[in-house]
């Protein structure tokens, strides 16, 4: 056992290692800066009539709509983050998920902007009630993260014992696991959903949205990783009030989880939700070990 546990150590310190994550950072940057010319000479091309689609495309019909395309970008590489975060801590982790989920939220706001109707009742428009919720949200999300962020760097870093230093190698073996299964699912969810529109095209199927296209899935296999992990510490550590937060931060991405399912106010709730949850469980768990 000891062999893998160091043979997992050595992987996760070659792929994950500043060099690489220097090198991710700086492709992501210039993928951003592509994505998002790209994503404008197309709204323009179709604005002037070069070409037409067969399907709807809200994004592609106003200029504010290409910044889109670098947030998903961006996304990815946290995403990519979350997996060389993984190891480190719980609380790290899903402090990781809440920046996630909170730049999903503003990347939705840029693809609802063409959306927007100014000369109706601003309450009795969907798209209207549904920006101003998104902007009431974030800011709220905003400030809980800062909390959350602010409690966590409260905690203590004490040094690994033996014991630690396993369960530490044992979750680097699950973002081992998860990095590639982060790169079929992304490729699986983009292929999904370019096909959706030719079959949309032909059949008027309805269309999968947008901006759960991919998340849904992640999300999915990342609760079951939490919960892989969750089951390892019980066999490194017997402390409750560990054990209770560390359960606690698996609810909080069911609960983003459950968001993908749902729009309007009821999305904003669930995700606010997850987030005061966290904090209240890390404010609860520090209170614990103070006593």
């Amino acid at each position: 056992m000891k062999n893998w546990l160091t043979f997992f150590d050595h992987t996760f310190e070659i792929i994950f290692s500043d060099k690489n994550q220097k090198s991710i950072e700086r492709a992501t940057l210039w993928l951003s800066i592509v994505g998002f010319i790209t994503h404008l000479i197309l709204i323009y091309a179709k604005k002037f009539g070069w070409f037409y689609t067969f399907f709807e495309a809200s994004l592609l019909d106003d200029p504010i709509s290409a910044i889109y395309t670098p947030f998903s970008i961006i996304l990815v590489y946290e995403i990519y983050l979350l997996i060389v975060y993984l190891p480190r801590s719980f609380t790290t982790a899903v402090s990781k998920q809440f920046e996630i989920i909170s730049l999903i939220l503003i990347r939705r706001i840029f693809g609802d902007i063409p959306k927007i109707e100014l000369d109706v009742n601003w309450l009795e428009n969907t798209a209207n009630k549904q920006l101003i919720f998104d902007l009431s949200g974030i800011l709220i999300i905003y400030f809980l993260i800062y909390l959350f962020n602010k409690h966590r760097n409260k905690i203590s870093k004490t040094e690994l014992s033996e014991r630690l230093k396993r369960f530490v190698s044992s979750k680097r073996a699950v973002s081992l696991v998860l990095l590639p299964v982060l790169i079929f699912t992304s490729i699986y969810s983009i292929s999904f959903w370019i096909t959706s529109l030719f079959s949309f095209s032909e059949i008027g199927t309805p269309l999968p949205d947008i901006n759960s296209v991919f998340y849904n899935e992640f999300f999915t296999i990342l609760i079951l990783a939490d919960v892989f992990i969750l089951l390892l510490s019980f066999q490194y550590t017997e402390r409750y009030s560990q054990l209770i937060r560390n359960t606690g931060f698996v609810i909080c991405t069911i609960l983003i989880r459950l968001s993908f399912a749902t729009s309007g106010l009821t999305n904003i709730l669930l995700i606010l939700s997850s987030v005061v949850f966290g904090l209240l469980i890390l404010r609860i768990y520090q209170k614990m070990e103070v006593n």
